[in-house]
């Protein structure tokens, strides 16, 4: 097993991205930040980061869903992280509707109007049994950032949910796939659990890459 895997951070133009690198490196991993795709996605792990558009980070990762699709075949583990986690859904409702990386089945909805938005700030998650979810307790806080969220059609792949005037998934796995909607990275002490999860998924994939 590898003590400190290789982690792609992907750059599609949108932000946060030092603080994901410092957690993971934190948390035990070698990270660094591309805008090479393919690059990101040749390493031990990938992580697809967090804050922007639905529409504009697709169409930077469009010239290569290709070499994308094939590797996640393969088998690598990916973390998205709120926006991250949303492009790995079918569409998403943002500005119009936006066809995502489909690599699980659903779409992403606009929170509703009954709520403020955007969600932002700190928020506790309901956790179920995932590779992700190790060490942690239900009920744990997290800090949230968006307008949207993840509808999948499988509830299957739902890990946690968080109450917020609805009930929403929080974490999605799905075999070597994770997401979160919140920022893990801003998250304290519960976010770099969920990121040491992810790597000790990572190392383990590194050995047999």
């Amino acid at each position: 097993m590898k003590t400190r895997p290789k982690i792609g951070i992907v750059n599609y133009g949108v932000g946060n991205l030092r603080s994901v690198k410092k957690g993971l490196e934190k948390a035990g991993a070698i990270s660094f930040i591309t805008d090479d795709i393919a690059e990101a996605f040749s390493e031990d792990a990938v992580v697809l980061p967090g804050v922007g558009a639905f529409k504009s980070a697709m169409q930077a990762m469009a010239p290569h869903l290709n070499v994308v699709r094939k590797r996640i075949l393969s088998g690598i583990p990916l973390l998205g992280i709120c926006l991250g986690m949303q492009l790995l859904f079918s569409r998403s409702m943002e500005g119009g509707t936006t066809t995502g990386l489909n690599i699980i089945p659903g779409k992403v909805v606009r929170l509703p109007k009954t709520v403020k938005i955007p969600h932002m700030g700190w928020n506790t998650i309901k956790t179920r049994k995932s590779p992700l979810n190790r060490g942690l307790a239900s009920n744990v806080y997290v800090y949230f950032v968006h307008s949207y969220y993840a509808a999948p059609l499988n509830s299957d792949t739902v890990s946690a949910t968080t109450d917020y005037g609805i009930e929403f998934p929080s974490i999605i796995s799905s075999d070597h796939i994770f997401g979160t909607q919140f920022h893990p990275e801003k998250s304290g002490r519960t976010g770099l659990i969920i990121l040491r999860n992810f790597v000790q998924v990572a190392r383990g994939f590194g050995d047999e890459a």
